[in-house]
């Protein structure tokens, strides 16, 4: 668990020396977030999911992230513009509120808080969870968002089936027959490492805490949700299912209870919706979910 929060606050630290440094252009955050959506996250989900034994009773732990973000849609439409927010900053919120930092934190936060027992769960959690949200529900999201027209359906499904991390998907599934050859794992695990570090260095680089307070507003509204709201609902849901495992609740909880994903905030910046609010969400949310996070798995019994 300490390495993790190293991990994320070394980046993060990185990131905002090397905008202050002057060494780094101003085009530095945009060309690393193409190569995280293009190469990074396509190689980790391929070699992810080419390795996942599903398991009919992990079920709940991978609907609970598309529950999250549906409800994030309706309560941020709802509440977001009576604080006078734009289309673009709700959308912003709904990005970063709905999607929850499963893989770089919540799996390692499972293995150290449940033990081994928890990290199948947590992974499901994820992968059907999470990603499939990421690359169905919150790209078309902010590609409706971001369109200064209305989009028809057939290019909203073209922008969901472009979506390289959404091929890679498709064919990881195609190919669970088939055993990755040695050197192929290998090449994926490393270009998938890339992912966090780089990722984390991206929102440090775009993090600007000096315009934080007319933010206020706008990011309690969304970690509240994100942080507190959300993972209560989903654990008082999951109250309600007779029989349900101790250790699937507590990893269901705890993968709801995570602060926003980081890449949710790089697809709000690659379609313009408030990249400034979405880093925002992501960088004072990490270090809070430290802290509410375990507080929430207390809770499950």
């Amino acid at each position: 668990m300490g390495q993790v929060i190293g991990l994320l606050g070394v980046c993060l630290v990185l990131g905002v020396l090397a905008r202050r440094s002057g060494r780094f252009p101003e085009g530095t955050a945009p060309a690393f977030n193409v190569f995280l959506l293009n190469v990074s996250l396509p190689a980790l989900v391929l070699r992810s999911m080419h390795r996942l034994e599903f398991a009919p009773g992990l079920m709940v732990a991978a609907a609970a992230p598309w529950l999250l973000f549906v409800g994030a849609v309706l309560f941020l439409r709802l509440l977001g513009p009576r604080l006078g927010l734009s289309r673009e900053s709700v959308t912003a919120l709904i990005l970063t509120a709905g999607l929850g930092n499963t893989a770089f934190v919540g799996l390692p936060m499972a293995a150290a808080l449940l033990g081994p027992s928890g990290v199948p769960v947590a992974v499901v959690a994820d992968q059907l969870g999470s990603f499939l949200v990421l690359a169905t529900l919150a790209t078309l999201t902010a590609a409706r968002a971001s369109a200064q027209a209305g989009l028809s359906v057939r290019s909203l499904v073209r922008k969901v089936l472009g979506f390289v991390p959404f091929q890679a998907l498709v064919l990881a599934l195609l190919l669970r027959p088939f055993a990755f050859p040695d050197w192929l794992e290998s090449v994926l695990q490393r270009l998938g490492d890339l992912l966090t570090p780089l990722a984390l260095f991206v929102v440090g680089f775009q993090l600007r805490l000096k315009g934080l307070w007319p933010r206020v507003p706008a990011l309690a509204l969304g970690l509240s949700y994100k942080l507190v709201l959300a993972p209560l609902a989903v654990l008082g849901l999951l109250m309600l299912m007779p029989g349900l495992a101790l250790v699937v609740k507590q990893a269901t909880v705890l993968q709801i209870a995570m602060a926003p994903m980081v890449t949710a905030a790089i697809l709000a910046a690659e379609h313009d919706l408030d990249a400034d609010l979405a880093v925002l969400m992501v960088g004072v949310g990490i270090p809070l979910s430290f802290a509410t996070a375990p507080l929430l798995l207390s809770l499950v019994h």
